[in-house]
Order: structure tokens, then sequence, then C-alpha cells
């Protein structure tokens, strides 16, 4: 089960009613830094927007590969740990609005992680250190360390025999040589 905060609503759906739970300024301002951001090609002034502007925990060394989307009303819900890789496309939630509520959930990216092209991560997750996503995935739940998952929704791969000594699994490995 995903960990995000459930906030009901009265009235038209929750989308309509975005502004009452951030300011309009907020979100034209992160919507202009985000799209800089994505098309951006110099890595540490992309994370420094995220870190700066943003208020993302991104951790050094970590690269966000063009076109990436983050949640335009909440990135500062949204933490990275050190060199991963986030790939081509992809989309980073930390909200919901539904017809008759509104979730909230941060997002937590370990260290050493490979994130596949178009994958999308919903609110409320946790990937962990040196895990893999497969591209075009939907994570839509926890991922412990050293697996390799993918699909829509995401299922189990692999996970490494090998991950008590820190080292990475043959299969994982030969993956990201493909």
């Amino acid at each position: 089960m995903r960990k995000v905060d459930r906030y009901p609503v009265e009235g038209p759906n929750a989308l309509w009613q975005v502004y009452s739970t951030v300011s309009r300024w907020k979100s034209v301002r992160n919507f202009i830094f985000i799209q800089l951001a994505r098309y951006c090609p110099v890595l540490p002034l992309k994370n420094w927007i995220y870190r700066r502007v943003l208020g993302m925990k991104v951790g050094e060394h970590t690269a966000f590969a063009l076109m990436v989307m983050v949640d335009v009303f909440f990135p500062e819900r949204i933490t990275v740990g050190n060199n991963t890789i986030i790939g081509y496309n992809t989309t980073i939630l930390t909200h919901e609005y539904l017809i008759k509520e509104y979730r909230l959930g941060n997002v937590d990216i370990g260290s050493h992680v490979m994130i596949g092209a178009n994958t999308t991560i919903l609110p409320g997750v946790n990937i962990g250190d040196h895990a893999v996503i497969a591209a075009g995935s939907i994570v839509h739940k926890d991922v412990p360390a050293y697996t390799f998952v993918g699909g829509n929704p995401i299922r189990e791969i692999k996970r490494s025999e090998t991950a008590a000594k820190g080292e990475m699994d043959e299969s994982v490995r030969n993956f990201l040589n493909e």
C-alpha cells in the first residue's frame, strides 16, 4: 500500500479545487522552472533548479534525463539519492486529484537507482538503493533495494542474491549493459 494522506472534498471534483490546496503563483512558478529543467542539457544547472528553486532533495551525481516531469504542485516532496539516473520522459507524481478526494504522498528514490525511460512513479512510494526499474513501468508500490522490477503495474523480475555484500547481481548488470 502506498503511503498517502487523503483529504476529502465537498462539491465539484478535487481538481476544480486545486487552488485551495496550492497557490496559483507557486503552480505557475514551478511549471516555468520545471519546463526549463526538462529541456536543460546541463546536469548541474538542472539539479540546481530542482534543489534551490523547487525544494527537492537531490543527491550528488544524480542525472535527470531530457523531458523528466516532476510534480508541479508539490515537488518538494521528492527525494532522490546519490548517483541515480532517471530516464527520459519519466513522470514523478506526489499528488492525485480524484472526484471526492485528493491524495498527497512523498516519493523517496534511493541511491544508485536506475529508472528506465517513460516510467511513471505514483505518490507515496519508496524505491530502495540499487533498484532497477524497467522502461515503461508504472511504479505503484514500494520497490525494495537491489530489486529489478518492470511492467504495468510493476512486478518483481529479479532480486539480487548478493544484496548483503553490496554487489550487483549478474542479471541486473546484463540488463544495464544491453
